[in-house]
Formats: C-alpha cells, structure tokens, sequence
C-alpha cells in the first residue's frame, strides 16, 4: 500500500518544476556569493586607498592607520557574510526577513549566557582601539606572549614572536599590556673591563664611539648614547655603563652596533676585554688553547 503511494506521488511529482527551482537557487546562490565577494574587496580596497595609501592625504598615523584597517577589514567580513546567509535563507526558505531578525535577536540573547567570552573578546577588542593601547606593528608583551602585533581583529590580536610563531590571543584575556614601541625607548650596554687596564682611557675611548654611532644613526636617536662611567664593581672587571635613547624599536640594533664598535675599538687601542685577560692569567688554559 505504502509503496503504491509513494508510486504514485513519484508519478504526479513535477520534476521539471522542482529543477527550475533548484536551478534557480543555486543561480541565487552563486549570484549572492559573486556579489558578497565582490563587495568585501570594494570596501578593502577602499578602506586601503583611505587609511594604507601613503601617495594621498593621510588621515592617521600609520600605526594606528594600520589598526583600523585591520579591524574594519575584520568587522566587514562578518557583516558582509551575515547578509549573505541571511538573504540566501529568505531566498530558500522563503522567510520574513523581520521575522528572521526577531527570531535571531531572541536567539542572540539565549546563546549570549552562554558565550560570555564571546562578548567579552569583541568588547575587549573595541576597549584596546579606543584606548589606543597597541597598534599594529608595535612590539608588546602580553602575559607569556611577546611579538610584533600583526593584527587587531573584533575577536583576536595576532603576535607574531621573534621565532616566527604565531600567537592568536583572545582579546578579552588581554588584562595588561608591555608596549615596547611607545616613546623613546633606552639602549643599554654595559663593558666589562678587567682592574689593571686605565678605566679613564677605555672610557674615553668609548665616548669616541658613543659620537661616531650617534652620528651614524642620527635619525633613530632621540638621546645620544653616552658613557655613565664605572656602575658595579664585579669579581675580576669593573662594569662601565652607556646608556642612549632611540626611536621605538631601534634600541636593540643600537646596543648591537655599540658594543661591536667598543669591541673593534679596544683591539685597536689594545684595551684588553675579560676573555683575553682570563687567557693570560692562566697559563696551562692558554697553552691548551694554542694546541
């Protein structure tokens, strides 16, 4: 009996309609996809002419120029993808759209007691643009994770560390933050130079060196580097200080070129560092050395 009906509901069926339709909606489909794909590269490529484009008049500096991007890119690929489900299931489903909304919402509000972090990491991400308290490019310390910011998006921050790893942070378990590319930021190096060199020379020699870099890199300094004197006296050297002040995130190639020029220039003075004073004090490491 159950297989006759089912016969003849085949037999009465229109294929030829139901095709149409489902030819139809998938034409829909495609069209709406075509559409949202090419609106989200519209509003990128508008949003990059505005904010990233440097041959124009720019509105905001380029690291917070970069964090609006960013997050607007983020905020439009959602928008943009929750109007296209939305008009695909009224296309199909053939819903009312202010129902569908009203039925969102209200399931909106139930799912909100249940994805509190949700809500808290898009509250946190609105929080850390309008306190501006890192940019993207900026180089911060967030808990265990430290890196170059590489985006700020709604829900996330992207850091990438000095090993290429990625760290994708939930913004809302951002509670503090260590911004390492705000202001001038301090180069330090300290010199060890063992007791029985004259300090007051290698000092002075260092200060040569302090001129000849800030020189060199007189468009990152903000302080030039200058020579504190003697800071700690240690077991076997004396511990002599120099301290400058750069543009964020020039600190560290200013510390490397400091203390590669001190080091060319005790050789060339004959200033003797720690290393070469251990090997001439102990005779049987420095024969065991040459051999």
């Amino acid at each position: 009996m159950n297989s006759a009906w089912i016969q003849s509901s085949l037999n009465h069926f229109d294929w030829q309609q139901f095709g149409t339709a489902a030819l139809n909606s998938i034409l829909y489909i495609v069209i709406i996809l075509v559409i949202s794909r090419v609106a989200y590269w519209l509003i990128i490529y508008l949003l990059r002419r505005t904010l990233l484009d440097h041959k124009g008049k720019k509105i905001l500096d380029e690291r917070k120029a970069n964090t609006m991007f960013s997050l607007l890119r983020s905020m439009s690929f959602y928008l943009i993808t929750f109007t296209a489900i939305l008009h695909t299931l009224k296309h199909i489903f053939n819903f009312d759209t202010g129902t569908l909304l009203a039925s969102a919402s209200v399931l909106g509000v139930a799912l909100g007691f249940g994805s509190q972090s949700l809500v808290k990491d898009i509250i946190g991400g609105f929080f850390i643009l309008f306190e501006d308290q890192f940019s993207v490019g900026d180089y911060i310390q967030t808990g265990q994770f430290a890196g170059v910011v590489e985006e700020t998006g709604i829900r996330a921050t992207h850091l990438r560390d000095w090993g290429g790893e990625l760290h994708i942070i939930p913004n809302g378990s951002i509670t503090a933050v260590t911004n390492f590319s705000r202001g001038k930021m301090r180069a330090l190096v300290d010199i060890l130079v063992p007791y029985d060199e004259d300090l007051d020379r290698a000092m002075k020699v260092m200060h040569s060196v302090c001129e000849t870099v800030s020189t060199e890199f007189e468009d990152k300094i903000i302080d030039p580097p200058a020579v504190q004197g003697v800071i700690q006296f240690g077991e076997r050297n004396a511990v002599l200080r120099v301290i400058g002040f750069t543009q964020p995130n020039e600190q560290w190639s200013l510390e490397r070129e400091l203390r590669r020029q001190i080091h060319s220039a005790f050789l060339k003075e004959g200033i003797r560092t720690p290393q070469q004073n251990i090997f001439m004090s102990d005779p049987l490491k420095r024969d065991k050395e040459k051999t």
